[in-house]
């Protein structure tokens, strides 16, 4: 199954909750890093794990290793009701090991890659076992390189995800916010832009955004139709995929391999839909 939208909650507003997980969103990040204080940090997480209950299942940013409260936030990383662990400025295969480690059941981590040494290390970051898939962080990631753009200027160290995700064998990448949270133009062309690129997700901030997310990164009608116009001609020559796409001619796509995973990976989308817990 493949999440579309992450909509990030700070972790000290409870009372936003239960709104973020009827939004729609396909995943909920409960945040206990940038959203929160120091201040109030302690008083956040106390505030998630009280609110944690596995029939309903979230994610939850935990600050970076080297931090003051990374220990703690590790207790509620393994709290039933935890789908996964984002890890924030993950750089090293050692820091994510070390959350996977006391994760229970089917949870996975997220690394958030938002330095320049995080980007670098991509490939050795997405080959830790438990890692669902990897996460961009452009805003960070620009501080910390000195970037100033963030359309073409950041192609690079984005296609350096998506290659390393393949090479690794996990989901695609998740790509990083839009900040422009009244620009619905400008979250249509970033959305399509990462798709383009080989993300298959996007992280967001603000509820209004899933909609838009949820729908860019989805099949179209016109793909899941012609994805059922492959798997019917795929059973009906009963043969695997490499021998009978040469018997087919519904399009000139249809000469490799990658018809079949890009097929499955719409009926994937669709069954996301349909799956309680990660779609309302």
């Amino acid at each position: 199954m493949i999440r579309r939208s992450y909509l990030f909650v700070p972790g000290n507003r409870p009372e936003r909750f239960e709104k973020a997980w009827q939004s729609g969103a396909d995943a909920v990040i409960l945040d206990l890093e940038d959203a929160v204080q120091s201040a109030h940090k302690d008083l956040a997480r106390q505030a998630v794990a009280a609110w944690l209950e596995p029939e309903r299942p979230v994610y939850v940013r935990i600050n970076g290793t080297g931090t003051p409260w990374f220990e703690r936030d590790l207790e509620v990383a393994g709290m039933p009701g935890v789908l996964g662990v984002v890890l924030p400025k993950a750089e090293q295969p050692e820091q994510v090991a070390q959350v996977a480690g006391l994760l229970v059941g089917e949870a996975r981590v997220l690394p958030l890659l938002e330095t320049a040494l995080g980007v670098w290390n991509a490939r050795a970051l997405a080959q830790v076992p438990r890692v669902e898939r990897l996460a961009f962080g452009s805003v960070d990631f620009q501080l910390d390189t000195g970037i100033t753009g963030d359309q073409e200027e950041l192609l690079y160290a984005r296609s350096r995800l998506v290659l390393a995700s393949r090479v690794a064998s996990i989901l695609p990448p998740v790509d990083s916010v839009t900040m422009a949270l009244d620009d619905m133009t400008r979250l249509r062309e970033d959305v399509a832009r990462g798709r383009r690129l080989g993300f298959g997700g996007k992280l967001c901030i603000h509820p209004r955004q899933v909609e838009t997310i949820n729908r860019g990164f989805a099949p179209t009608e016109a793909e899941r139709a012609w994805a059922r116009r492959v798997l019917e001609a795929a059973e009906a020559t009963n043969a695997p995929g490499r021998s009978w796409h040469k018997q087919m001619r519904l399009n000139e796509r249809m000469n490799t391999w990658l018809t079949t995973l890009r097929t499955r990976r719409v009926y994937q989308v669709r069954r996301l839909k349909c799956r309680k817990g990660f779609a309302r």
